[in-house]
């Protein structure tokens, strides 16, 4: 298995997101809470339509919510939302994650293997945590 291809712009971006939300709180605090749902990111998730190998954890995620409401393709235990029910919101998926938080080890884990996540979605942002 390959590891995270990280740029340095979208490293040093990730870099600030968790360092503005460990010290100041900031993410938590921006907005409500929209939802949160589970899901299972498995095999069919870490695929895009044609066959391609997705290499970053916002493209599994986004894969997998299009999975799941636009080709019916659900692991066993997913949950429904009803903010990604919708084409335009799973487009937003990377900048809401770049506003939110992930763990550098939480986004290894989802592109190099099948995990269970929660999400919190809120207006900007969505918060990730790998079960």
């Amino acid at each position: 298995m390959q590891g995270i291809k990280w740029g340095r712009s979208a490293t040093f971006a990730l870099m600030l997101v968790v360092a503005s939300t460990l010290f100041t709180g900031k993410a938590a605090a921006q907005g409500q809470l929209l939802e949160v749902y589970s899901a299972y990111l498995g095999s069919a998730d870490h695929f895009n339509s044609k066959g391609a190998r997705l290499t970053q954890p916002w493209q599994i995620i986004r894969q997998d919510r299009a999975n799941f409401h636009k080709f019916g393709l659900r692991d066993p235990g997913d949950e429904s939302d009803r903010y990604f029910a919708s084409a335009a919101n799973r487009g937003r998926m990377e900048r809401m994650i770049l506003n939110g938080t992930i763990e550098r080890s939480a986004a290894r884990r989802i592109v190099n293997s099948n995990v269970w996540i929660t999400v919190e979605i809120y207006s900007d942002f969505v918060n990730v945590t790998v079960q």
